[in-house]
């Protein structure tokens, strides 16, 4: 029996102490109490004020690390939108100069990409601006703003009354004590009434104050939830639309490109059937046919390199074969549609209306044409 008196002593010891450590979590000089000022009702309040602040603390930190990111994120995006914006202009540049001579179609698509590029940015640059407005702005306010700071002197008020109450309930029980040594000494009983009373002050104006610190930390903890949850919201809402938009040029450019490349693939492939045949191969070395040349004149000598855009399948052995994507050395153009010229190491004759002129090759294509 003894042993178990002990155990429940110990017990009942250690509940004290980690009912203690519980109050004085809260604040700075802690909220603990002797066992003449804590009760269960107090140390209940005490339980929800420590959640309160918790709580509101977890909200400001949340609402801060939300603030960075979507700095970060503005200092990101402004980049982006730079870089973006290079793209649009330089795109836009090769698209106006138009300096190909095979064709505008990859100059309109560069013309169109830019245009798209540079509304897609800007649509970029007005997310960032909201992020800026409707998320981080509010949210640095309120982490900063005097409603959680005002909560939080009341808790720190309350919590010095509290010891303040606290000192004097010991101050009580030493009085009560040297009353009973004296046996009712007058004086000692008026000091002990005086103090008494100031104790009963004590505990009613820390009631008032713990009520009111509760309050103002529980609209704070709601203003929290209520102001995060909007931002969030209005995060999700901007980025959405945002993308929405972003996906309808990309869509409108998407077509505007595949119809030009469509234009170009069903381009009609150049008839030879109203074509005469292609003259003898010996007459290539005579200067009956010549390339002409940009002035309009001919010259034997005036070779250039041609792309073939159509495959032609050679019919007779004087013909040349061609693939899509080849090049050819033209070398004769006749006044009847047929040229001539060499590829991958084969001469002949082919429908001049197959190719097209170009001014440069890639050089891992020279290797081809020999």
């Amino acid at each position: 029996m003894e042993a178990l008196r002990k155990q429940a002593t110990r017990i009942k010891e250690q509940v004290a102490r980690q009912q203690q450590a519980v109050l004085k979590q809260f604040g700075a000089g802690g909220y603990g109490g002797s066992d003449n000022f804590v009760t269960d009702e107090e140390l209940h309040q005490h339980q929800k004020l420590e959640k309160l602040y918790i709580s509101t603390r977890a909200a400001k930190h949340y609402q801060r690390d939300i603030v960075r990111c979507v700095e970060g994120y503005i200092v990101a995006g402004s980049k982006q939108v730079e870089i973006g914006t290079k793209l649009s202009e330089d795109s836009r540049k090769y698209g106006t100069e138009n300096t190909c001579t095979s064709g505008n179609t990859l100059s309109r698509a560069a013309v169109s990409f830019g245009r798209a590029r540079a509304h897609m940015e800007k649509e970029r640059g007005n997310l960032l601006k909201a992020f800026g407005t409707q998320v981080a702005e509010p949210l640095r306010a309120m982490v900063m703003g005097a409603p959680l700071e005002d909560a939080r002197h009341l808790a720190q008020r309350y919590d010095r009354m509290r010891q303040e109450a606290e000192a004097q309930a010991i101050e009580v029980s030493k009085r009560q004590a040297k009353v009973r040594e004296a046996n009712g000494n007058p004086d000692l009983v008026m000091k002990l009434e005086a103090a008494e009373a100031k104790l009963q002050d004590l505990k009613s104006n820390a009631k008032i104050l713990g009520k009111e610190a509760r309050a103002a930390m529980a609209a704070v903890e709601a203003q929290q939830q209520r102001l995060t949850l909007q931002r969030l919201i209005s995060m999700v809402e901007s980025e959405r639309a945002y993308h929405q938009r972003v996906v309808q040029i990309f869509n409108q450019l998407e077509g505007e490109m595949t119809s030009e490349r469509q234009r170009i693939e069903s381009a009609p492939i150049p008839s030879v059937e109203s074509m005469p045949p292609p003259p003898p191969y010996e007459e290539v070395n005579n200067n009956v046919f010549t390339a002409p040349m940009h002035n309009g004149s001919t010259d034997g000598s005036d070779y250039f390199l041609g792309e073939v855009m159509y495959s032609y399948q050679a019919e007779s052995g004087v013909e040349l074969n061609l693939s899509i994507g080849d090049y050819v050395v033209v070398r004769k153009v006749s006044n009847n549609g047929w040229a001539e010229g060499e590829c991958k190491g084969k001469a002949g004759w082919f429908p001049f209306g197959y190719i097209e002129r170009r001014e440069r090759v890639l050089a891992s294509k020279v290797a081809d044409l020999f």
